[in-house]
């Protein structure tokens, strides 16, 4: 079984993130956690981008957010490269640490919320039934590449802070880019489907200049890939802060069951969809790249994105 290499070269401007997100089987419990490399939604990374070519590594963050169908609680503090230590199999990011142990990936948390503080403390074990070398270019100059890493895994939950265990289904991924994503792309969506026997992942990006490209991907339990012939949009309601939102399904037949994130240029949402004759809940997300760029949501993103310069 391949495995996540941690300590790859991420280029001056460039990023790169390690994406996992899991639903508990009662569908009661939801997670995500991105280990980035690159902040690429850093308010501090934007602006030294600004004033000269940056360095990627002193904007890295994880992002641990624990999702009820009550409460979120959310961290992500972003810290210099002196918070930073990594290796092929290990990635420490202040006190939170992601390392590939053999034939899973362990991810321990030990993070403040915002924008009330507390304790986000725990253990997450992610189980690949198989893993996926194959990479698709996001982008038209090969700026921006996906990897669909574990898309059909299994998840156990073990918090300390809040005091918290389940299991269910997971998936994760990476994503790695040259360049902001904000240079590339004014809009995105996108969406993983856990099928009875396989895991259907969608993209849909719209550049600068009206292009758009559409990735539809089926990967069964043993990391075979094969694209398929996507089924008419379906348009969602827009968010709170009026973000359109998209996405595939069968007949039209897709509902937003939560919406976890409601942000002024991002959405994450479950959904309710039909795909490949299947009934099942999807993890979707919305981005707008115009919105991010914005000065009035650049000067918002401290409040939820607090910057240590140490660990």
């Amino acid at each position: 079984m391949t495995f996540p290499v941690f300590n790859q070269a991420v280029p001056d401007n460039g990023y790169i993130w390690w994406y996992v997100d899991a639903i508990s089987d009662d569908q009661q419990y939801a997670l995500t956690i991105i280990a980035m490399l690159g902040n690429v939604f850093s308010p501090y990374y934007a602006a030294s981008r600004k004033r000269k070519p940056s360095n990627p590594l002193n904007y890295c963050a994880l992002n641990a957010v624990l999702y009820s169908k009550k409460r979120k609680r959310w961290a992500m503090t972003e810290r210099s490269e002196a918070a930073l230590t990594r290796t092929e199999y290990q990635l420490n990011i202040g006190p939170s640490q992601v390392e590939w142990d053999g034939n899973k990936l362990v991810i321990n948390v030990d993070e403040i919320t915002v924008p009330l503080p507390s304790k986000l403390k725990g253990k997450i074990t992610i189980h690949p039934s198989s893993m996926v070398t194959q990479t698709e270019q996001l982008d038209k100059n090969g700026n921006h590449l996906w990897t669909p890493v574990a898309p059909y895994s299994a998840a156990e939950i073990d918090f300390v802070n809040p005091a918290l265990n389940w299991k269910g289904q997971a998936y994760f991924d990476s994503n790695k880019g040259s360049v902001p994503l904000e240079q590339d792309f004014a809009v995105w969506d996108w969406s993983r489907t856990r099928l009875s026997d396989r895991t259907a992942i969608l993209y849909d990006v719209t550049y600068w200049d009206g292009d758009k490209k559409t990735l539809a991907i089926n990967i069964d339990q043993q990391g075979q890939v094969s694209p398929f012939d996507p089924p008419a949009v379906t348009i969602l309601p827009n968010t709170g802060w009026q973000i359109k939102r998209q996405t595939h399904s069968d007949d039209a037949k897709a509902t937003v069951e939560q919406t976890l994130e409601d942000t002024p240029f991002y959405s994450r949402s479950l959904l309710n969809t039909h795909m490949q004759q299947e009934q099942a809940m999807a993890v979707h997300e919305s981005l707008s790249l115009a919105r991010f760029q914005s000065a009035w949501v650049q000067l918002l993103l401290p409040f939820r994105m607090p910057r240590r310069r140490s660990q």
